[in-house]
């Protein structure tokens, strides 16, 4: 069996020296390179051909998003980013996979790294694997999307049932899928809950990139935030999102609980929390690796919500909606560019077109 090769790019030889002790036990896996610098890297690149690159955020010579941009122009390959949990790194980072990285490990110090040997070894381990299965017309799939991204926004009316919700799980690949979705939203959509795996020092500024950019407000979910139409909610990078009612609302609420499918935030917590009120939700799973939200999903759906997955085809990993589509947990697979419409569509549908609609699935 081919093995996957590995380039590594860091300008710290002890990061460097720790990824390659880390994958040299896999049988499955080999490091055939390393590069201190964007320059070294792009020679070695031409010269091994790596199967995936991890690559740090910071670097001497040529920055890391600068060499990206160019690789994913002249050469679009798999790229894991290493990135330091700072406001700074997030930045980076979200930026990385906005011009096309696939995914990215949050790069503790060196001393902590040390501490958490293995942990950071199976999280990379799996990442890579991930990583190598993508398919290459998906390493231009960010770009593909943020040239899509100025559609014009969907007209919408007002909703035609109250405290209509809409809820949305990702992992990896999520953060520009999300973005697709929301930017194409009007300012008086119905309201969204959202769980993307991502780590506490990213979700705040995750939800600040969209804000800036969505007609809609999108913030970090906050405990006993009321839930409003126009208004998208992204979980904290290390606690569950719940909704509740309370009266004639709905209220998030958050959890820091065990960790729940693997995740915390977990998607399936949030499916679970909407079973009440599903009837009046539509729950979308988005591209990502594992299982996380495909259960909750079907709870969904037997209790009447109109549960969507993204297809494989828009999919820069699909693991998730995969999953659910296994277990029959959907309603419809749609594409990435299509979600935006059909949710905002199936949100004015009246009562007659609903049953309708339902007694389709």
């Amino acid at each position: 069996m081919k093995k996957i090769t590995v380039l590594v790019v860091d300008d710290s030889s002890v990061i460097r020296n720790i990824v390659k002790d880390a994958l040299k036990d896999e049988v499955d896996i080999e490091v055939v390179g390393e590069a201190e610098d964007p320059i070294v890297a792009r020679d070695l690149i031409k010269r091994l051909n790596p199967d995936v690159l991890t690559l740090d955020v910071e670097m001497p010579k040529m920055d890391g998003i600068t060499f990206l941009v160019n690789l994913m122009r002249l050469r679009p390959m798999p790229v894991i980013m290493l990135s330091t949990l700072t406001t700074k790194g997030a930045d980076i980072t979200l930026e990385a996979l906005e011009i096309g990285a696939v995914d990215f490990i949050a790069k503790p110090s060196v001393a902590e790294l040390l501490a958490t040997k293995n942990s950071f070894k199976e999280t990379l381990v799996t990442k890579i694997k991930q990583a190598a299965t993508i398919e290459q017309r998906n390493f231009k799939l960010s770009n593909v999307m943020a040239s899509n991204l100025q559609n014009k926004i969907l007209p919408f009316k007002g909703l035609k049932r109250l405290d209509h919700l809409i809820a949305i799980g990702a992992s990896t690949g999520g953060t520009e899928a999300i973005k697709k979705i929301l930017i194409n939203l009007p300012a008086n959509s119905p309201a969204i809950v959202i769980t993307q795996h991502i780590p506490k020092s990213f979700s705040g500024r995750f939800a600040d990139r969209l804000n800036s950019c969505c007609q809609i407000t999108v913030q970090e979910a906050q405990h006993g935030q009321k839930i409003k139409v126009g208004h998208a909610y992204i979980a904290p990078g290390d606690m569950h999102l719940k909704v509740v009612r309370r009266g004639s609302g709905l209220f998030c609420t958050l959890e820091d609980s065990a960790e729940v499918s693997r995740h915390k935030p977990s998607v399936d917590v949030l499916f679970d929390s909407l079973i009440p009120f599903a009837e009046n939700v539509q729950a979308i799973l988005l591209t990502g690796m594992g299982r996380d939200g495909a259960q909750g999903m079907l709870g969904l759906k037997e209790s009447g919500a109109r549960t969507l997955i993204q297809d494989k085809a828009s999919s820069l990993i699909w693991g998730m909606p995969g999953k659910a589509y296994a277990l029959n947990a959907h309603c419809e697979q749609i594409s990435l560019a299509n979600i935006a419409s059909s949710i905002i569509d199936f949100a004015l549908l009246n009562k007659a077109d609903m049953r309708k609609k339902n007694d389709e699935y």
